[in-house]
């Protein structure tokens, strides 16, 4: 009765943190204790550790689609059996659980669509990634390229290596919104339509009472 009651109390607090997924520093703090899940701010979608389990760490600025998952280990093939009765202790053969699985990094700025499905070969997604819905990603995503398929394959890459360079000199993703919107303010087209020679004029990095 105590851990159906602890598990309804959970799901409620969570349910009241989640209305503020970008920002909650609450919500981070317990995912990031409980859960070994790192969240930068402004990140979303990934506050679920059924669904996304640690270990892992989301970079600043991410969207991550409610029907993402990570499968962060598969299930042996070598052995008798595949079920999880070799590593999971619920079932009574095994006395501990196997030891974490190797963390999953995802860098700032990474879009993953609907129904996307990430395997254990994955282990990185680099910054500025899409992921198309519906991909089963088995490797690791390179920064700026865009994906999609069973398995994902590159299309494209989002910019240029010119653009793609002073994308990551401006260092943009350390900025908190307040920093976003002086920065539209004094270079209009900056953030919709970026330039080499607009990302060239801008400092970086900047402070952030967030970074």
């Amino acid at each position: 009765m105590i851990g159906i009651l602890r598990s309804v109390w959970m799901a409620a607090v969570l349910y009241v943190l989640r209305r503020r997924q970008h920002d909650n520093d609450r919500l981070r703090r317990l995912f990031r204790e409980r859960y070994d899940i790192d969240v930068g701010y402004y990140s979303y979608g990934c506050f679920d550790r059924w669904r996304m389990p640690g270990p892992m760490t989301v970079g600043r600025y991410c969207s991550i689609a409610s029907t993402v998952r990570v499968a962060p280990r598969n299930h042996p093939t070598s052995a008798l059996t595949t079920h999880p009765v070799l590593y999971e202790p619920k079932f009574g053969l095994v006395e501990a659980e196997l030891p974490p699985a190797e963390r999953l990094t995802i860098e700032d700025d990474v879009w993953i669509g609907h129904n996307v499905v990430i395997l254990p070969g994955c282990k990185s997604i680099g910054r500025g990634a899409v992921i198309g819905a519906g991909a089963v990603v088995t490797r690791n995503v390179a920064p700026y390229s865009i994906v999609a398929g069973n398995p994902a394959r590159p299309i494209r890459q989002r910019f240029s290596p010119d653009l793609i360079v002073r994308i990551e000199a401006s260092r943009w993703w350390e900025l908190d919104v307040a920093g976003l919107r002086a920065l539209r303010d004094r270079m209009p087209d900056i953030l919709e339509a970026p330039t080499a020679e607009a990302l060239e004029r801008v400092a970086g990095p900047r402070s952030s009472s967030e970074m």
